[in-house]
């Protein structure tokens, strides 16, 4: 499933929603967790947005079923919200520009597995995150 993630590729720093611990200290989790629930969002507002999101947390291994089926829709946004925050600092689209920002070089990266790979830019210039399970 492709999420529009323009506006926040655009608008928001993905630091502020996804740093470490060597970055924020020891509470890194907790701080960026309470960012990403701030933030809510709804790019995840469809039903079918929501379920594939669960099953992309319940095959990451990291939660099972019922811990999954337990969170509200603000939770899955933020998780969301952790996810593309992540991605999108280990693909450098965290300083984007859009004027500067080297598309072929970021598939090219992906293609040789260096990077995740999961944005993606359309021809009028919105910015996609591929979500799959």
């Amino acid at each position: 499933m492709e999420i529009d993630v323009t506006e926040f590729v655009r608008n928001e720093d993905p630091a502020y929603y996804s740093a470490s611990r060597a970055e924020l200290g020891e509470n890194a989790a907790r701080i960026t967790w309470s960012h990403a629930m701030e933030q809510g969002g709804d790019m995840l507002a469809s039903p079918e947005s929501l379920q594939v999101m669960r099953d992309w947390a319940l095959a990451s291994g990291g939660w099972d079923n019922e811990e999954i089926a337990a969170w509200s829709d603000t939770e899955l946004n933020a998780l969301f919200v952790q996810l593309i925050s992540g991605d999108m600092r280990e693909a450098g689209l965290d300083a984007y520009e859009e004027s500067e920002f080297d598309w072929s070089e970021y598939e090219a990266l992906a293609q040789a597995g260096q990077i995740s790979g999961n944005f993606f830019r359309a021809s009028d210039g919105r910015i996609f995150f591929t979500l799959d399970s």
